[in-house]
């Protein structure tokens, strides 16, 4: 929490520790870790024929646990991280939507502590104003303890200024979609080494203090919001309301979020936060939405401090005191310990369902197989069922190949045998005809008859 009147305190989190440190922690936790798992099996190879089998199996051989005799050095990763990123800078988009007149100008200056927005001109009656709602984008470098920070901040005057305010989200969404467009450009070119992120991180949508509920309007421009954007609501001007209105006011809102379907920013959650830093974000969401006062000037309070803030009759609003709003809270989540998870939230899921659904609209179809894990014991076990596969085939083509030839030899060899029978039968016909020819001419001479019969001649007779 930023000290009133004074300048903004560093982030909270921790820079990270010196490398001998973090070696020497480094080292205990393998020595534990080593420890507990010193009866755990050798790792094996993976037989299973079946690959989800396979993969369940490998999960539990991918890390292997090592013991580390001595500092190494790896432990010095964050520190090039912090080094790279504060040389290169970062860079931050933000998107206000709101009704003219919530102090959407007032809160982004209070918000970054400085006079981004410059003070506002007043417009005189007979001036013509536009019917339509104009796109605002103003960059600046900002530099605070060294870390230099690219701000874009997107405005959107006229919106909801109007009688009839149908589709005037159009130029809106456009916009949004519009930066997603360029970006995907940029990635498609041949030279992508200065790609600029032009992408909204975050929009911070101005509730009117009304303590009712959402208005219609309200409710259909988040609607159309919520799938492209980081949508982050505040209660504009909430100096307005007492706490129990504000009280009743957020909750009517939230119903009116939960029951439109409408998704909001949540601070993600992850498995290694300490007990500080979850309770930390849980109080940040509590806030939501937040119910923010925006003020440029100091004031002096009775005390005679010196604070941001408003003075009404009955005392002074102060911007910084989380007693009087939740401006505090808004600039923690958006600046202080959000803005990665809402640059890597546009990033990873808003802006890849949009890519994704335009490039299937341009007829690009995803091969599932590419861009997907492999897991190494997985990928060996599935190449030797296929090989194992392709070999059994091979083999029962050859089986089937060779009793073919079997059976067309052996119908050879069937048709061979059948001749030579045919042919003994005959040799042993003509040979058995010899025979008796042969045992009739030996009984003739025997018995003293000529070879052949008088009466029968050959030829033609006479008689």
């Amino acid at each position: 929490m930023a000290s009133n009147g004074a300048s903004p305190t560093a982030p909270t989190r921790a820079s990270p520790s010196p490398p001998t440190s973090a070696g020497s922690n480094l080292v205990e936790q393998m020595n534990a870790v080593h420890s507990q798992q010193a009866s755990a099996p050798a790792p094996t190879t993976i037989s299973s024929k079946d690959p989800k089998a396979a993969a369940a199996a490998a999960s539990d051989m991918n890390i292997v646990r090592r013991k580390l005799t001595g500092y190494v050095g790896f432990a010095n990763l964050p520190n090039q991280w912090h080094r790279k990123s504060v040389r290169k800078g970062f860079n931050f988009n933000v998107m206000v939507v709101g009704e003219s007149g919530l102090g959407k100008s007032t809160l982004v200056n209070t918000l970054f502590n400085t006079s981004l927005y410059p003070p506002k001109e007043r417009k005189p009656p007979s001036l013509d104003i536009s019917k339509t709602v104009a796109i605002q984008s103003i960059s600046a470098d900002i530099e605070e303890n060294g870390v230099r920070l690219r701000l874009t901040v997107v405005d959107t005057p006229g919106f909801g200024d109007y009688i009839n305010n149908d589709e005037s989200w159009d130029p809106i969404v456009k916009n949004i979609e519009q930066r997603f467009d360029a970006y995907l450009d940029q990635e498609n070119k041949v030279n992508r080494m200065n790609i600029v992120d032009n992408r909204i991180h975050a929009v911070v949508f101005f509730i009117q203090p009304t303590g009712h509920s959402l208005k219609p309007l309200d409710v259909e421009v988040m609607k159309k919001l919520h799938t492209k954007v980081n949508l982050i609501p505040v209660i504009a001007k909430a100096d307005t309301l007492t706490d129990e209105e504000i009280a009743a006011f957020k909750a009517r809102i939230l119903a009116d979020i939960e029951h439109n379907k409408i998704q909001i920013f949540e601070g993600p959650r992850y498995e290694l936060d300490d007990e500080e830093t979850i309770a930390e974000n849980a109080e940040i969401m509590s806030k939501v939405p937040f119910a923010v006062v925006g003020a440029n000037a100091e004031v002096s309070t009775a005390d005679g401090r010196k604070v941001r803030g408003r003075r009404y009759p009955w005392g002074v609003i102060e911007v910084d005191n989380e007693e009087h709003c939740d401006f505090v809270k808004l600039r923690q989540m958006l600046i202080r310990t959000h803005m990665e998870e809402l640059k890597e939230h546009t990033n990873n899921q808003l802006y890849e369902n949009y890519r994704s659904d335009k490039l299937t609209a341009m007829g690009v179809q995803q091969d599932s197989s590419v861009f997907k894990e492999i897991n190494p014991a997985v990928k060996q076990e599935e190449e030797r069922s296929l090989h194992e596969a392709k070999l059994a085939k091979m083999e029962m083509e050859m089986k089937m190949v060779f009793q073919q030839k079997v059976a067309e030899k052996e119908s050879k060899l069937r048709q061979s045998e059948e001749e030579l029978y045919a042919r003994h039968r005959e040799m042993k016909e003509q040979l058995e005809r010899q025979r008796q020819e042969l045992e009739e001419k030996k009984t003739r001479i025997e018995q003293g008859r000529p070879l052949e019969e008088k009466g029968k001649r050959k030829g033609f007779s006479l008689r």
